[in-house]
């Protein structure tokens, strides 16, 4: 199984005044009920954050069933690139060679879809991967519509924090842009259809929040 990296920096500006991470949804800290669903598919879960919130997102977890580990940002606000290749390097203390990247506001993570990105990367077919040429990807990124979901993804730890330091140091800030210096497979539509589309939902802003609450509570 792959770690799983938790991106919760954020200064959540669209949320309000509070930190969405741990803002109570339906009666559960959002990032725990992040973790939660990641629970069965992980190793080891590593959370992302600023130094100021890691004693608060440290009780959120106190009694999560997989070891828990804290990649604190040294320079907060550098966005979320900078969350990857910072969450990304604690993974490569430990041994695990993969990790499945979500954001901290995504509570309807399909688990099932981790496990598929994560054969994606390690087995991939005979088509040609984007860029150079692998036995394994470096990464496995759904694409469901024009987009990619970039924070809902699987990376090999190593080669993606590099590409992430490459790119902050070349003033890039488009969250796109690591990819492309990577052997990547890019997972269309129809092979996301048996998963559900839920899992690329975000709760970014106040009403989003009150929607979900609503949807979790039925």
């Amino acid at each position: 199984m792959p770690a799983g990296v938790v991106l919760a920096g954020g200064r959540s500006t669209r949320f309000g005044e509070a930190d969405k991470a741990v803002a109570d949804l339906a009666g559960v800290p959002m990032l725990r009920r992040v973790a939660d669903r990641l629970a069965g598919v992980v190793d080891v879960l590593v959370v992302n954050c600023r130094a100021d919130q890691r004693e608060e997102v440290a009780e959120v977890l106190s009694s999560y069933d997989r070891p828990v580990r804290f990649a604190v940002d040294t320079d907060p606000d550098e966005g979320p690139m900078a969350g990857i290749r910072t969450g990304l390097r604690e993974v490569e203390a430990t041994t695990e060679e993969y990790a499945f990247v979500t954001a901290c506001d995504m509570p309807f993570l399909d688990p099932g879809l981790v496990d598929y990105l994560l054969g994606c990367a390690k087995n991939p077919d005979d088509e040609a991967p984007q860029t150079g040429t692998a036995d394994r990807y470096d990464a496995a990124v759904p694409r469901p519509t024009e987009w990619f979901e970039t924070t809902h993804a699987v990376y090999r730890a190593g080669p993606m924090a590099d590409a992430c330091d490459e790119a902050l140091l070349a003033g890039e800030r488009k969250i796109i842009e690591p990819l492309f210096e990577l052997d990547f497979v890019a997972v269309g539509e129809e092979d996301l259809a048996d998963f559900d589309a839920e899992s690329f939902e975000s709760v970014d802003t106040p009403e989003e929040f009150t929607a979900a609450e609503e949807r979790l509570g039925d």
